[in-house]
């Protein structure tokens, strides 16, 4: 990994968001390298002064005296006659609380679980993206023919993807690559258009993490769709237009 890439990557790293291979990879690289070390160390530095300096507030003296007081109004002892009465009211108010209050709990994790596997979901295709922009070569196989480039992934991964090559619309077939997307092996298809690289990540099961879609992460756009049976999640920086039309062609393809 070279510190081009590494600059890009050192955010998401330094916040604990790359896949665990793009963290080793990191790593790697950060043990040798003395700049990405001070970059680090920088960034740790910056935040510890951040979190030391937080700006904080003492209550005022009227919100104070007004809690007081409501917690003596509320120690005073009840009237024997509404004795019952009140502590069944309490009571129910204290059920219906709890009831409802774990209800809401249970729904916050169940909401909070899905926006962190949706969130996951994207920065692995994102950090799958970036790390190909930088490479060497942004494909395994390098070949316009679809017709190679399917039966390359045979044995590569667990299904090999369809394939097409939209040259003639503009957006020419440039090879394929696997990737890993948490921990499943992703058959990936790279066209270009112009000076820009669109990956398709294509797996078996429908995307419904994907519900970033239409979300732009430093100009990256992340669009899903189905591809004859499969689904795919298309990563590129090409405008809204032109993705459009891309999308179009991928979804329209035999």
């Amino acid at each position: 990994m070279s510190c081009k890439m590494t600059h890009s990557l050192l955010p998401l790293y330094f916040d604990g968001e790359l896949d665990q291979i793009a963290s080793r990879e990191f790593e790697l690289h950060l043990d040798t390298c003395q700049e990405c070390q001070e970059a680090i160390s920088g960034l740790e530095s910056a935040r510890t002064q951040l979190r030391d300096r937080a700006v904080r507030f003492n209550a005022p003296d009227a919100l104070r005296e007004k809690i007081r007081s409501q917690l003596e109004s509320s120690s005073r002892p009840i009237r024997q006659g509404s004795t019952t009465r009140t502590w069944m009211a309490l009571a129910a108010s204290w059920l219906i609380v709890f009831l409802v209050g774990g209800g809401m709990n249970s729904l916050w994790h169940r909401h909070t679980g899905q926006v962190q596997t949706q969130n996951q979901f994207a920065r692995d295709l994102l950090a799958s993206h970036w790390r190909a922009l930088v490479a060497t070569s942004p494909v395994d196989v390098v070949s316009t023919d679809r017709h190679t480039v399917k039966p390359w992934f045979a044995g590569k991964t667990s299904e090999s993807p369809t394939v097409n090559d939209f040259a003639a619309q503009g957006f020419p077939l440039v090879g394929g690559r696997i990737d890993y997307v948490g921990n499943v092996r992703v058959p990936t298809l790279v066209y270009r258009h112009g000076k820009h690289l669109i990956d398709v990540f294509v797996f078996s099961q429908p995307l419904s993490e994907a519900t970033t879609d239409g979300a732009r992460t430093q100009g990256y756009a992340i669009r899903t769709t189905e591809l004859n049976g499969e689904y795919a999640a298309v990563v590129t920086d090409m405008d809204d237009a032109e993705l459009g039309k891309f999308m179009r062609l991928l979804a329209g393809a035999p």
